[in-house]
């Protein structure tokens, strides 16, 4: 078992790169820590007036959740979906063995934009099947009895919550959950003891199981927990992520997790040769490069908690 770690993983400012031109707050992977759950990736793009051009890359064994927070985003990929994309909507990109795809800002000014994404490694079983692509405009919602102060509101976005399901497709036991706390509340979160479990704070403030978290800050809670208390003074918005730990060694380079660093030169030239394997995105004449591999061999992320 992990335990009753807690652990602040602050994110750190990291340009995407390409011809995206963002920059962007990254809390995971960590150095400590490359997965919560089979969460291996977290990105926050924003708040900021800008005008997105995400062009089309590849991806090959994940899944990508975008949880859009302020303003409009439309995704394109190669299995031919194009959708819009805004506050309290879901969409979900399974890579399988190889997908591609680009993500706009909805006109064609810098509009307010602010997001979430995050990225879900596949276990072996799914990891080379078919790629996906799926919108959920209405997610289940649920009450959290307040301690103190005001019912807390919680939205189920991935996999399972206080025994309510998010209709999106999952491959691991998981949790991905929006939570609102009003001015002067204090509520327990219920939890799974056998899954690990972080929360990061979006907006506003609390204290994690009396831990003031700053805003965007992660804080690691591990495992053997049932519950947590959170509270806030002025009101907050939280994203809760866990899920079974994620056993298997992941090999995680740009935009691909696989196992071994052979896998991921493989991708990377059917990328750069663009090979049947991961498509084209249609409306699109530029792509973003590969970037070059490093001049060592690639070896897994290790957990070091």
């Amino acid at each position: 078992m992990i335990g009753k770690h807690r652990l602040i993983l602050e994110p750190r400012e990291v340009p995407l790169g390409g011809v995206r031109g963002m920059n962007v707050l990254r809390a995971l992977p960590h150095r400590n820590l490359p997965t919560i759950g089979a969460w291996c990736f977290l990105d926050r793009f924003g708040p900021a007036d800008t005008k997105m051009r995400v062009e089309p890359h590849p991806h090959i064994g994940l899944q990508t959740v975008t949880w859009p927070l302020v303003g409009e985003i439309r995704h394109r990929d190669s299995l031919g979906s194009d959708a819009d994309l805004r506050r309290g909507q879901l969409n979900l990109m399974t890579a399988g063995g190889g997908i591609s795809h680009s993500e706009y800002s909805i006109g064609d000014d810098p509009i307010p934009l602010d997001a979430l994404q995050f990225w879900v490694v596949l276990p072996e079983a799914a990891r080379h099947g078919a790629a996906g692509f799926e919108r959920h405009t209405e997610l289940p919602a649920l009450t959290l009895a307040a301690e103190e102060g005001a019912d807390a509101q919680a939205t189920v976005v991935l996999g399972e919550f206080a025994g309510v399901h998010s209709p999106a497709t999952v491959h691991t036991p998981i949790v991905g959950a929006e939570i609102v706390l009003a001015p002067g509340s204090r509520v327990r979160l219920p939890l799974r003891s056998d899954w690990e479990h972080a929360l990061m704070l979006v907006e506003g403030d609390t204290v994690v199981a009396e831990h003031p978290l700053d805003r965007n800050g992660l804080l690691y809670l591990g495992d053997s927990r049932d519950e947590v208390e959170v509270a806030s003074d002025d009101g907050a918005l939280l994203f809760l992520l866990g899920g079974e730990p994620f056993e298997d060694d992941i090999v995680m380079w740009w935009n691909f997790a696989g196992r071994t660093h052979e896998e991921i030169v493989a991708a990377r030239e059917e990328w750069e040769s663009e090979s049947e394997r991961f498509g084209v995105v249609a409306g699109h004449d530029v792509r973003i490069p590969a970037p070059p591999l490093p001049d060592v061999r690639l070896m897994p992320r290790s957990r070091k908690l």
